[in-house]
């Protein structure tokens, strides 16, 4: 097995602040976060090697320079990245406050594309994600793009995104798209979560040219459409002590087998063994490798269309 290398597309990366409770007192956690930076979190810890592609600026990407923990190629911007503060004292997160990040400058988004480029050329799979719905640090028009530039370049393009983002990277046609059920129906991909309904909105899906496209349904079974053959994917069943991030866990696990030259059936079980390890921890993007691989030889593959026939 090769390490692989991993390219995340993450624009803007937060500045995350979350105030705990440790014996009676206050207890403040500072760390980077954000989609890219959790997914690259799992692939390190899977063995392969990430690179996070972005744009640091302002005081708190001062901050996030040092927190970020994994590979970066950053563009040092005068654009302010994003940052939460999150009381999670009750034993639930109670949002404090929210600065959106800044809108980059035309030529700091020409610079972070060509960066973005070339680290995603030099990589086995690249992975683009988005920030928070409301920000908007890029024009959803760079989501198209990269993906059709990579695409025709040979680079393998791993999409996690909804919106009016998944709706511009899927004109640029992904390898392998990563949905939620709640985006896929909130989206107009499908009528309603139930399992036909979703199963026609990965067709639709998979028409803009995806081999592969899987929807995490919560606590239920994954379902995924690879190429053509719709599978519901059994992950083991774990008590969740955080279900944030389980879906950018799943997406690292995929991104890794593929950068790895493992099958999409095996990307599906390491995927979903990521996410599964992911929900049992306070940490977003967080689990071991050695636990990720124990669990994903206990992830099951059943053919949705034969009757539960496992793989």
């Amino acid at each position: 097995m090769t390490e692989g290398r991993v390219a995340v597309f993450a624009p803007s990366p937060q500045l995350t602040v979350t105030v705990e409770e440790l014996d009676g007192v206050p207890d403040i956690h500072v760390h980077a976060g954000g989609q890219g930076v959790w997914q690259s979190r799992m692939i390190d810890s899977l063995g392969a090697q990430a690179v996070l592609c972005c744009a640091l600026g302002g005081e708190t990407g001062q901050v996030l320079r040092h927190l970020i923990g994994v590979g970066v190629e950053a563009r040092e911007v005068a654009a302010r990245n994003g940052a939460y503060v999150h009381d999670r004292r009750q034993g639930h997160r109670d949002e404090v406050v929210r600065m959106p990040a800044d809108a980059l400058s035309r030529h700091e988004l020409d610079d972070l594309y060509e960066l973005t480029l070339v680290a995603a050329l030099r990589a086995d799979v690249t992975v683009l994600s988005g920030p928070a719905e409301d920000d908007v640090p890029v024009p959803h028009s760079v989501y198209e793009r990269l993906t059709r530039d990579l695409g025709a370049q040979g680079g393998r393009v791993v999409v996690d995104l909804s919106g009016e983002r998944l709706e511009r990277a899927l004109a640029g046609g992904p390898e392998v798209v990563k949905i939620s059920h709640e985006e896929m129906v909130a989206d107009g991909l499908a009528e309603s979560d139930g399992l036909p309904d979703l199963a026609a909105g990965c067709r639709k899906v998979a028409s803009f040219g995806a081999r592969a496209v899987v929807v995490s349904r919560a606590a239920a079974e994954t379902l995924a459409l690879v190429e053509d053959e719709l599978w519901l994917v059994e992950s083991p069943d774990l008590t969740a002590v955080d279900s944030r991030g389980g879906g950018d866990s799943m997406t690292a696990g995929l991104a890794v087998a593929l950068a790895q030259g493992e099958s999409l059936e095996d990307a599906l079980k390491l995927g979903a063994a990521a996410g599964a390890v992911n929900v049992t921890r306070h940490g977003l993007g967080s689990g071991s490798g050695d636990a990720v691989r124990e669990l994903a030889g206990r992830v099951r593959l059943k053919s949705w269309e034969d009757g539960g026939c496992e793989h």
